[in-house]
């Protein structure tokens, strides 16, 4: 499903770090794991098509994501990989259903209110469709976010950090979470953390 060779990442001081070969089958969930500072996000981005690498080639459903302009990279992005950051990044004058329905805007989908009702539905959310960010509580900020990202039917989730700053509780609960997400919603999760908290849920898991 996604595989990276020769990845390499050149930063504005002029430092170039590079990556190990990944290699994710789909439904093999994985794990980069490293400490802060180390690059992982950075990998994470190149793996999304978020940056654009300094060498190197992603494939993704053996297709090279780097060959393609700009355009054809972010709407393929939009419509093939979901994100969850440590922040929601929810649009605070958007109610819940009207951000996840720009998600199928920027998809070029068909914008589904029915369809954002039943992911709602399924992460417990649908009461809170018409709330605005600033009204939910963290955990309900997590699942508007996780709707947001699978709308378009994915096939990969991407997370960064999503347990960071969290107690063991609440560890458990996003993690669960994720899992259950996966699950329901037929996605492959890859996430880059330095909580090594998580690990034990992870066969697949490269060492940065």
């Amino acid at each position: 499903m996604i595989r990276s060779e020769n990845l390499s990442f050149k930063y504005a001081s002029s430092d170039v770090i590079t990556f190990p070969t990944i290699q994710i089958s789909r439904h093999q969930h994985t794990l980069l794991l490293g400490e802060s500072g180390c690059g992982k996000t950075t990998l994470l981005h190149l793996l999304g098509g978020l940056s654009f690498p300094h060498s190197g080639k992603v494939f993704i459903e053996d297709q090279d994501i780097y060959l393609w302009n700009e355009e054809k990279r972010d709407l393929f992005r939009a419509q093939n990989i979901g994100f969850i950051f440590q922040d929601a990044h929810l649009l605070k004058n958007l109610t819940v259903a009207e951000n996840i329905i720009l998600a199928q805007y920027l998809a070029k989908a068909k914008q589904d209110k029915q369809a954002v009702m039943a992911v709602l539905d399924k992460l417990q959310m649908q009461e809170k469709a018409d709330a605005y960010p600033h009204e939910l509580s963290r955990g309900q900020l997590q699942r508007a976010a996780i709707a947001r990202a699978v709308i378009n039917n994915p096939k990969i989730l991407i997370a960064d950090e999503p347990t960071a700053a969290l107690d063991d509780t609440n560890t458990k609960y996003v993690m669960d979470l994720l899992f259950d997400t996966a699950e329901k919603f037929d996605v492959t999760l890859l996430i880059a953390t330095h909580d090594t908290r998580i690990k034990p849920y992870f066969q697949n898991t490269y060492q940065l």
